[in-house]
C-alpha cells in the first residue's frame, strides 16, 4: 500500500529515524452526545488496531532510549494519556492489553480521589442541567440554549473557550458559579482513584508526572510552577515507590503554555524527557524536554494513516 511505503520512506531505521508519539485524554465506554470528539472503547480499538499495523509501537521510555542512542527501529510509534481519568484504567487498558500494547499515563496527581478538573465541572454541569438555557448574561456571558446535544456542545465550546486562559482563582470562581446555578449534584469518579492508579502500574503501563493541580505553568510564577511539577512528581513517587521520569506539559503549546524557563524546571526536578502537543514526530535532533505528540482523529483508515504519514514531516515547535 501507499500508506506502508511512504511511512517507511519517512520513518526509517538509522539517522533518520522518527518516533511518533501519540496523544489521548480518555476513552469513553460508549459514545458520548455531549464529547462527540472522544473515541469510545470500538472507536479506540479500531485507532489501536491501525497504529499496530502501521508502526512498531514502543513503550514510550524505551522508545525515548532508542531514539538517544540511535537504534529506533522503523515505523517507531509510542501511545500516551494525558490527565489521569478513571476511563483509561477500566476503558482504554483492556483495549491496549489486547493488541499487546504499553501505554504510558500523565497523571495530575491532585485529582486522584474524587477530584473533577475545572472543564469536566462544566460539561458535566451542562450535561445535568435540567433548564433549557443557562443565562450568564449577569457574568458578562451569553445566555446559552440547552436544548439539544449540539446546543449543549456549542455551549460547552464556548465557556471553555472563555475559561481556560483566566487566571486560576477568576477561572475557578466562574466554573464554581455555573455548577451553583445548575444546582444538581456533579459526578466525582471520572478521575482515578489511588487503588486504580496501582492497578494501572500493575497492568504493566507506565506513568508520568502532569503536574498536581494541571494549571497552565505560563499563567502562574515561577515558584508555584515548581511546586506543581515537582510535587506532582513526588506525591506519585510516593504511591507508586518508583521513580517517575517523564512529564508532559499541561495544555502543551509551546510559547503559550510554558516558556524556557518551564524546560529548566522540569530538567531541574529530575525528569529525563518531557512532551507537549504541538505535532510532529520527534527525530534523533529533537529536543529531550520537548517532545512533539500528535493524533489524528480522522475516521476512516486512509485517512488517519495519511495523515500520520504528513505529520513525519512537520516542523517542530519548541520556545
Amino acid at each position: 500500500m501507499l500508506i506502508d511505503l511512504a511511512l517507511r520512506l519517512g520513518s526509517p531505521a538509522g539517522p533518520r529515524q522518527r518516533l511518533s508519539i501519540l496523544i489521548f485524554h480518555r476513552v469513553l465506554p460508549r459514545p458520548d452526545t455531549l464529547h462527540d470528539d472522544l473515541p469510545d472503547a470500538q472507536r479506540f480499538d479500531q485507532l489501536v488496531g491501525w497504529l499496530c499495523r502501521w508502526f512498531q509501537v514502543l513503550p514510550l521510555d524505551q522508545a525515548i532510549r532508542r531514539l538517544e542512542d540511535g537504534s529506533l527501529p522503523a515505523r517507531a510509534a509510542a501511545i500516551t494519556f494525558d490527565d489521569g481519568y478513571a476511563d483509561n484504567l477500566t476503558v482504554a487498558v483492556p483495549v491496549l492489553q489486547r493488541h499487546g500494547v504499553t501505554a504510558t499515563f500523565f497523571i495530575a496527581a491532585s485529582f486522584l480521589d474524587g477530584g473533577r478538573m475545572w472543564n469536566d465541572t462544566v460539561a458535566e454541569a451542562l450535561r445535568i442541567c435540567r433548564a433549557d438555557h443557562l443565562d450568564l448574561r449577569d457574568l458578562g456571558l451569553a445566555n446559552y440554549a440547552l436544548t439539544d446535544p449540539p446546543a449543549r456542545r456549542s455551549a460547552l465550546s464556548s465557556l471553555l473557550g472563555h475559561a481556560k486562559y483566566l487566571p486560576q482563582p477568576e477561572r475557578q470562581r466562574l466554573v464554581d458559579e455555573i455548577a451553583q446555578r445548575v444546582g444538581e449534584r456533579l459526578p466525582d469518579d471520572l478521575m482515578m482513584t489511588t487503588k486504580q492508579l496501582l492497578a494501572l502500574r500493575d497492568a504493566g503501563m507506565q506513568v508520568g508526572g502532569h503536574t498536581l493541580t494541571h494549571p497552565i505553568l505560563a499563567r502562574i510564577d515561577d515558584r508555584q510552577a515548581r511546586e506543581e511539577i515537582a510535587g506532582g512528581k513526588a506525591r506519585l513517587e510516593s504511591i507508586l515507590g518508583q521513580h517517575i521520569e517523564l512529564f508532559a506539559y499541561p495544555n502543551g503549546v509551546p510559547g503559550r503554555d510554558y516558556g524556557r524557563q518551564h524546560v529548566e524546571i522540569i530538567r531541574q526536578a529530575g525528569f529525563r524527557a518531557a512532551f507537549t502537543t504541538a505535532a510532529g514526530a520527534a527525530g534523533r535532533g529533537s529536543h529531550l524536554y520537548q517532545m512533539p505528540r500528535f493524533t489524528p482523529w480522522d475516521r476512516s483508515r486512509l485517512r488517519f494513516g495519511a495523515r500520520m504519514v504528513r505529520n513525519l514531516s512537520v516542523a517542530e515547535a519548541v520556545v
